[in-house]
């Protein structure tokens, strides 16, 4: 294995090469990942009514996240107070763009509970509304 040499600033010259390439995670991949995200949630909402188990799946895996630690309190807490909320106004803080929801929907109590099916079809639709 042969070893780069260090160059000026002290990055071996695989390192430097590294430095210029464009970075994968970049802002505009980020604002799809948060449309999908949103556009997820949505959905949710919309079928929250029509689902007895939805709701009460999210709130034991919110309760599971309290009581094993899982999940960063914060997070757990704070999703535990939007799904103790009426469901129109759950329903209107899943479909919330605004910072504190997009923050939450990083962490969701609802993951896996669209099938996939359904899911790739929303990011699908997102990434060619982007």
């Amino acid at each position: 294995m042969r070893m780069s040499r260090p160059i000026r600033n002290g990055y071996s010259s695989e390192r430097a090469k590294l430095r210029r390439m464009p970075v994968v995670g970049s802002l505009p991949d980020h604002r799809l990942a948060e449309r999908r995200s949103l556009a997820y949630h949505a959905e949710i909402a919309t079928r929250v009514a029509a689902d007895c188990a939805l709701l009460p799946r999210a709130r034991l895996r919110v309760e599971e996240w309290l009581q094993s630690g899982a999940v960063a309190r914060f997070y757990a807490q704070a999703w535990y107070d939007v799904l103790a909320q009426p469901l129109p106004e759950l329903q209107r803080l899943l479909c919330d763009p605004g910072e504190h929801m997009s923050a939450l929907r990083q962490v969701s109590p609802f993951a896996g509970a669209l099938p996939p099916k359904d899911r790739w079809r929303l990011w699908r639709a997102e990434r060619i509304a982007s």
